[in-house]
């Protein structure tokens, strides 16, 4: 198994875009409450002990975007888009950390993310209100009903060109998806051709198909379906999440004495399975979201509500283990189990993988 950490930041900062036309709004002086998330690992010599690899992580990335709080980035960078941040924050995080990624959040519909190939990603968010039923559903089954969803639609553009490029790659994007969304939004999905069966997986790549030839730099379709579950396509593989809450008693048994996490406390975690299974061309999807529901509750019931450090096979409360805990016994069950992420209420925490190659993924 593959365990990176995970951390969150924010930071409130002002930037001009002055290679944007001077009619873009983002040329002029203009600011954004930023937020950051990273998976890594921590160099040793910065872990306090077993189980704070998480708050080391959280530690370098609040140093590394300390220096932006509420400053004008032009100061630090000659063209502050959003990828020319991203690449800086990865250069800045270099050296405390390893095998690093990162997703930039600039605004709730917009952002870039670097990966640990050294790879930047532009994404945009956009929303379509659309009604679909699932034709080929069990009898009963809710989804055979008709409904619909105000869906979440992210679209993600891999770049290899300059900054100015880069930041206009967002224009590419939202060109490119304007005439889809024509179609999409307000719309029954099960009339439009090729959506007959529209589930989120379905869906993701039936808009790949339709604009990849506009966008070849295309890497990722991300369809939130509800707060809770989603499906992305690649051009290969489908995957799926699914997202649950838990609330737990903790304490940290390598927490050294009169460290607060030494002692009993509690934390609320946000708990992400992630799925990958060839698509069922019948039904239309990967795992129906429900099975995944039903068939983790028995896990899903052993730890929340209940002392972490008290769970029978678990060696310390610590994100890691837990998450890794959680992958081992979910699988039997949920043979398509691929990742499973864990974050405390501050955003720290961990993600357990089968294959190094899917950690290295942050969605939006």
């Amino acid at each position: 198994m593959d365990t990176l950490y995970l951390a969150a930041a924010g930071f409130q900062a002002a930037r001009r875009l002055e290679y944007l036309p001077p009619a873009d709004p983002r040329h002029a002086l203009h600011g954004h409450g930023f937020v950051v998330r990273v998976a890594a690992v921590p160099g040793t010599r910065r872990v306090a002990f077993a189980g704070a690899e998480p708050a080391a992580v959280q530690d370098a990335l609040h140093d590394a975007v300390a220096g932006w709080q509420y400053r004008l980035l032009n100061e630090s960078l000659r063209a502050p888009g959003d990828a020319a941040l991203v690449r800086d924050l990865a250069r800045r995080l270099d050296g405390p950390l390893e095998s690093i990624a990162v997703c930039l959040r600039s605004a709730p519909d917009r952002g870039a993310n670097w990966r640990a190939d050294g790879s930047v990603e532009v994404w945009r968010r956009f929303t379509l209100h659309a009604a679909h039923r699932l034709p080929h559903v069990p009898p009963g089954h809710k989804c055979g009903r008709m409904h619909g969803h105000a869906f979440g639609i992210t679209l993600q553009l891999g770049l290899d060109v300059a900054t100015a490029d880069a930041e206009l790659a967002g224009e590419w994007l939202q060109q490119a998806w304007t005439p889809l969304a024509g179609v999409l939004d307000h719309a029954c999905l099960n009339e439009l051709p090729g959506l007959e069966i529209p589930t989120s997986e379905v869906l993701s790549a039936w808009i790949w198909e339709r604009l990849r030839p506009a966008l070849p730099g295309l890497a990722r379709v991300i369809v939130h379906e509800t707060a809770s579950c989603g499906a992305v396509f690649d051009g290969a593989q489908h995957r799926i999440w699914k997202d649950f809450s838990l609330d737990s008693a903790v304490r940290l048994r390598h927490a050294p004495s009169g460290d607060a996490r030494a002692r009993l406390h509690g934390d609320t975690f946000a708990l992400r399975l992630q799925l990958c299974a060839p698509l069922d061309q019948v039904l239309g999807w990967t795992v129906d979201f429900g099975d995944v529901k039903r068939v983790f509750d028995p896990v899903f019931r052993a730890i929340d509500h209940q002392p972490l450090h008290e769970v029978a096979g678990l060696a310390d409360a610590a994100c890691a283990t837990l998450a890794a805990w959680v992958l081992r016994q979910a699988v039997p069950g949920l043979p398509a189990l691929e990742r499973v992420d864990l974050l405390g209420d501050d955003g720290s925490g961990a993600l357990v993988s089968r294959r190094s190659t899917a950690s290295r993924i942050l969605l939006p």
